[in-house]
């Protein structure tokens, strides 16, 4: 039987830092991916993931945020390749604006770089976004977007340079801990270690069935446009955006959630230009993983085209591409990031999505600090298991 010192099964964005945190550390380290390395069938693809530090989610998470953007540059100087695109983010909405005023929070709890804009300054500052009198906004110089392909595929790289053993296309059928160790069946062998680290997305609670949580996985739309004038959203023009709007507007066909978006072609490499990026956060359709149909329909389009025709309006051009991607959703919205109750040997990172890629550098040290150490010096607290015994609370409420 093939022995390890960690096995890490899911090697998407967590996964892969992970193996290679540990792998750097000198420890043995197995990965196993179901599917091909860097496969687009999960929610670790797109060519943009969003970057901030002003935190709307709640200003916990900002301490993991400060260490991720440096983990983040290390990573780029390490695998020789860049990662971190900074362009600043502008964050608008109405009055109660989760987005703004949760942003507004984390600011001032953390004393981050930012600035406040009513509607006339952010007319000034930012004229391409067509937005109600009543709206305001909050700009922070240090968001950007981070590469995904580009970023799995750097931690991939370092994990093999320092010795990882990386299998794709193999699935994991069953785990099983055993007193110290932990034994893995998968569709091709048995394997043993000391420390199993699961981070396969979509599919953590149902590998490992006995956590106590449900991890739903649910189908999200990713549009591009041709903007008719795309001057205005340009790189070195246009930041990472977001606009809230929490009821909908049901007179233009705009569905509720927070709006986000990139400059033009960000994220494409040469001649692989994709146009204005632009998608919904919020929960779409549940779905099955593995029968999750990665083909977009005609009416995806909608889920994105009457918030750019309301608030982007020169950005309202020819459709480029639509692509779909899955969330991973925890019960309450936050990550999960834990031992399993009842093995400690084995580590749990999942519920991810909507806003876990630009953790993935520092979430990696977490689970090398947690499988090879026990214990790590980054507040994780908030993000156990534990939670989910009491009734759900703030992040804060839960140390």
């Amino acid at each position: 039987m093939d022995r390890s010192d960690v096995i890490i099964i899911g090697l998407g964005a967590m996964g892969s830092a992970a193996a290679a945190h540990v792998a750097r550390r000198g420890r043995r380290v197995l990965g196993i991916e179901q599917f091909a390395l860097g496969h687009a069938r999960g929610s670790s693809h797109g060519r943009s993931r969003m970057i901030r530090m002003a935190y709307y989610e709640h200003p916990d998470y900002v301490p993991l945020l400060r260490r991720a953007y440096e983990l983040w540059r290390q990573t780029e100087a390490a695998a020789g390749r860049r990662l971190l695109h900074v362009t600043g983010g502008v964050y608008i909405g109405p009055p109660d604006s989760e987005a703004v005023n949760g942003a507004a929070r984390s600011a001032a709890e953390h004393r981050l770089d930012h600035e406040t804009l009513d509607r006339a300054a952010l007319a000034a500052c930012f004229p391409r976004f067509a937005v109600p009198d009543d709206h305001r906004a909050l700009f922070e110089p240090m968001a950007g977007y981070l590469v995904p392909e580009d970023a799995i595929e750097a931690h991939l790289h370092l994990a093999r340079r320092a010795g990882a053993d990386l299998h794709e296309h193999e699935r994991v059928l069953s785990y099983r801990a055993d007193g110290a160790r932990v034994r893995i069946r998968t569709d091709r062998a048995e394997y043993e270690a000391d420390r199993v680290i699961f981070a396969c997305g979509a599919w953590a609670t149902r590998v490992v069935r006995d956590l106590g949580v449900e991890v739903r996985a649910t189908r999200q739309v990713l549009g591009w446009v041709t903007p008719t004038n795309p001057a205005p959203f340009a790189p070195g023009a246009c930041p990472v955006w977001a606009i809230d709007c929490p009821r909908g507007d049901s007179r233009r066909g705009v569905r509720a959630g927070l709006y986000y978006g990139f400059p033009l072609d960000a994220g494409a490499s040469g001649t692989d230009g994709r146009g204005f990026k632009i998608a919904r956060h919020a929960i779409g359709a549940e779905t099955d993983p593995d029968t999750n149909d990665f083909s977009p329909r005609p009416d995806d389009e909608a889920d994105f085209r009457p918030a750019l025709r309301a608030f982007m309006p020169d950005a309202d051009g020819p459709l480029a591409q639509m692509r779909i991607c899955m969330y991973e959703n925890s019960p309450d919205g936050h990550f999960i990031v834990d031992r399993h109750p009842r093995t400690p040997n084995v580590l749990v990172a999942c519920g991810f999505s909507g806003h876990g890629f630009k953790f993935a550098s520092v979430i990696g040290e977490v689970l090398a600090d947690l499988a090879i150490d026990g214990a790590t010096r980054h507040p994780v607290g908030f993000l156990g298991l534990s939670r989910f015994a009491q009734s759900l609370r703030a992040p804060t409420e839960r140390r």
